[in-house]
């Protein structure tokens, strides 16, 4: 599982917030949501301040996307000997529990507290699908085309934006959708590894991350331990439902229930390392230390399964890589412009 570009969906929650005055509500006990850092980094630009990004947050933010590489590593090579649906039910199943035993004995209740329930619970509902999609990719495919195929995310964001949000396609945005598409063709072109089926999949997975993304917009005011929660809890129960299908007479020696255990605890970590280096640095500024998930791919891919990716690969990666950053840079500039300007209420 990725972080698939964060920093824009942070950098539009700061766009949104421009057009209306914010709502932002004090931070629960021990952690600051992840909306009161938004609203942070959105004063920041407004005032101009170029904040000084603390080496703490981009070794956080470096060690989240570690563990998420990680995670893909063994889910693909779990995917082998074992059914990705049982894989995805133990993923978010390790992490409910985890969650559970660590904020429910602070939290209580309100960890399920929230006045927007049906878009916590249909939210919930598209991660595993993502999850579905990438994981039968990784099993077909190099770890890090998969990882880079996934990366299109923030193009795929701006798409939906324009579709489902009404907001503009301007010039600047579909030059940089087309070089992010682009990149994506030069990995997956005829000839290649990759140029198969799975393809499609990681594609899909990429589809619906960033239908996650455009709904997580929509609840930015919300506690950031919530909006962990939800997914991982809709997501045990949606595969539980299905187990009865896929995994009740499934054998798994016990050396890959510990690492499916693992990867549930890496994901978890993953998440909380994230939320930490959010919590010190601005989105904006933290959005190119997300990239370095491309290059633990690329290396884990080749030590851990013979796979380095061919020049032709490596140069779709880096205009992904690109792309994704100019979108995160263009997006930033457009949220800055916006707070400039008198804030009015809808």
């Amino acid at each position: 599982m990725n972080v698939r570009a964060p920093g824009l969906l942070r950098l539009r929650s700061c766009e949104r917030r421009a057009r209306r005055l914010p709502d932002v509500r004090p931070p629960a006990r021990g952690t600051q949501p992840i909306a009161s850092t938004l609203n942070d980094d959105a004063q920041r630009s407004r005032i101009g301040v170029h904040a000084h990004v603390p080496l703490s947050a981009i070794l956080l933010i470096t060690a989240s996307v570690l563990c998420f590489t990680i995670l893909d590593a063994v889910v693909k090579s779990l995917t082998q000997r074992h059914p990705v649906p049982l894989l995805v039910w133990a993923r978010y199943g390790v992490q409910a529990l985890a969650m559970a035993l660590w904020l429910l004995p602070q939290m209580g209740t309100a960890l399920l507290r929230t006045r927007r329930l049906r878009l916590h619970l249909v939210r919930g509902a598209i991660l595993p699908f993502s999850s579905l999609c990438f994981f039968t990719a990784l099993k077909y495919l190099p770890l890090a085309e998969a990882t880079a195929i996934n990366y299109t995310t923030p193009v795929l964001v701006i798409i939906l934006a324009v579709i489902f949000l009404g907001e503009r396609m301007t010039r600047s945005r579909i030059a940089l959708v087309i070089a992010g598409i682009a990149g994506m063709f030069i990995i997956v072109r005829p000839g290649s590894e990759v140029f198969q089926g799975a393809a499609l999949l990681a594609l899909g997975a990429a589809v619906f991350y960033g239908t996650f993304q455009i709904l997580t917009r929509k609840l930015a005011s919300e506690d950031s331990r919530v909006l962990l929660f939800y997914p991982a809890i809709v997501g045990t129960l949606m595969m539980t439902v299905a187990l009865p299908w896929y995994g009740v007479a499934v054998e798994v020696p016990w050396p890959d229930v510990l690492l499916i255990v693992v990867t549930g605890l890496l994901g978890t970590l993953g998440h909380f390392l994230f939320i930490l280096a959010f919590q010190r640095a601005p989105a904006s500024a933290l959005t190119p230390f997300t990239y370095m998930q491309l290059v633990w791919a690329t290396l884990i891919g080749w030590f851990a399964f013979g796979n380095f990716p061919d020049a032709w690969t490596l140069a779709g990666m880096a205009v992904i890589t690109g792309s994704g950053l100019l979108i995160a840079l263009h997006e930033r500039r457009r949220a800055r412009g916006l707070l400039r300007e008198p804030t009015a209420v809808d």
